[in-house]
């Protein structure tokens, strides 16, 4: 049986689109320090939630989830800048973003739930 989650779907499928998008830059235009940094941000959302569904306690997954947020953060920082730089061009830009958004929302709302949560059990 799958047990739907959201957040693990939907960074994998980002993870996916920003890997397609980065060796494709890397391969036409001949970028690779900016673009890397853009991979290795959003490769490292989804194995973040996938470790955290592994976690050994609900702080070890707090941890994990915060991980994928910054992660997220950082992805949009190099999405922006890459588009700015015309690496990546408006339209495909405005969907990336919009994903991480998503992204952001769904980890961050997990975030607090389990802070509150763990700030109960202290």
């Amino acid at each position: 049986m799958k047990v739907d989650n959201p957040l693990r779907d939907k960074s994998y499928a980002f993870a996916l689109k920003i890997s397609r998008l980065c060796l494709g830059i890397q391969k036409q235009q001949k970028e690779f320090v900016l673009s890397k940094q853009l991979l290795r941000s959003s490769t490292s959302i989804g194995s973040n939630v996938e470790e955290s569904i592994g976690g050994h306690s609900k702080k070890d997954f707090y941890y994990r989830i915060t991980v994928a947020y910054r992660e997220a953060r950082e992805s949009h920082y190099w999405i922006r800048l890459l588009t700015d730089l015309d690496f990546i061009d408006k339209d495909e830009s405005e969907a990336l973003l919009a994903d991480a958004e998503e992204i952001l929302k769904l980890s961050g709302s997990i975030k607090r739930t389990l802070q509150k949560q763990i700030e109960v059990e202290s």
